[in-house]
């Protein structure tokens, strides 16, 4: 059996099948790790969403920024964005079914046995796996219960640190933050979320989340989507897998069960993509 993760696909139905065609996944025995952002601004979100739904439990994904934009416009706490191709999912037949198995997506996922863990973004420095599990599960739970209301509250920029003392729903928007739309943040843990470039692009005061020296976190492989300019990284303990399919570049995956880690990618070709 084998474990593989792969990163944003956002609505490239066809790159992604390429894919598992080259790792030859076999839905009876391996498992599918997806970094999030399933969907929007390629020409299949709907198409995506049916295919990992229909995988059952050899499908593990957790949320990411786009997955939770497309809940928010569905339950009318956003609009559509200019360069949002959500209208198939939101005007599909199966749509309800489709929201609500999106909705019941995790955040954060770990799995001890195979020391490896699974998020959209990135974590703040001063939490550790364990931590990470219950906030996620904070987060998920109010997610589930209490749809309308959080949507209405998830969107600012601030907070931007975390606190032990932070309660409700500025509580809930960093560590949603933090699972979803976090790069960089200063030595304190203060997040920049602002800012989107490549390493190298950032003021001197930021750094990429993962390369702080105190993060909590290090001790557990970490594999993390959400940023296209980063694109493939391996670093200590963290595997970073968007490679920009939806930008025409790649679709990466990486078999976590192998020692050491095998990557696997297919072009993306503008002709996948709008």
């Amino acid at each position: 059996m084998a474990v593989y993760a792969i990163g944003d696909v956002q609505g490239c139905l066809d790159p992604l099948q390429r894919l598992l065609e080259r790792l030859r996944f076999d839905p009876a025995h391996d498992t599918l790790w997806f970094t999030g952002d399933l969907v929007n601004r390629g020409p299949a979100s709907v198409g995506v969403l049916r295919f990992v739904r229909a995988l059952g439990a050899r499908a593990i994904t957790v949320l990411g920024n786009h997955d939770l934009h497309l809940l928010a416009v569905a339950c009318s706490s956003e609009k559509l964005k200019q360069r949002d191709t959500l209208e198939d999912v939101l005007q599909a037949s199966d749509r309800d079914e489709l929201l609500a198995w999106l909705r019941g997506r995790p955040l954060f996922h770990h799995d001890p046995t195979l020391g490896c863990a699974l998020v959209h973004a990135g974590l703040l420095p001063q939490w550790d796996a364990v931590d990470a599990a219950r906030l996620a599960r904070e987060a998920e739970a109010v997610i589930a219960e209490r749809t309308h209301e959080f949507f209405q509250h998830l969107y600012g920029d601030l907070p931007d640190h975390w606190r032990d003392d932070l309660h409700g729903f500025e509580r809930l928007r960093v560590v949603v933050n933090a699972f979803t739309r976090l790069r960089y943040c200063d030595r304190e843990g203060r997040m920049d979320l602002r800012q989107k470039g490549p390493v190298g692009s950032q003021p001197p005061e930021l750094l990429p989340w993962f390369r702080l020296p105190h993060r909590r976190s290090a001790n557990v492989r970490l594999v993390f989507g959400h940023w296209s300019a980063l694109g493939l990284y391996q670093g200590h303990n963290v595997i970073g897998l968007d490679s920009g399919c939806v930008w025409g570049r790649a679709l990466s995956a990486v078999r976590l069960d192998a020692e050491p880690a095998a990557f696997f990618d297919v072009p993306c070709p503008p002709s996948d993509v709008p």
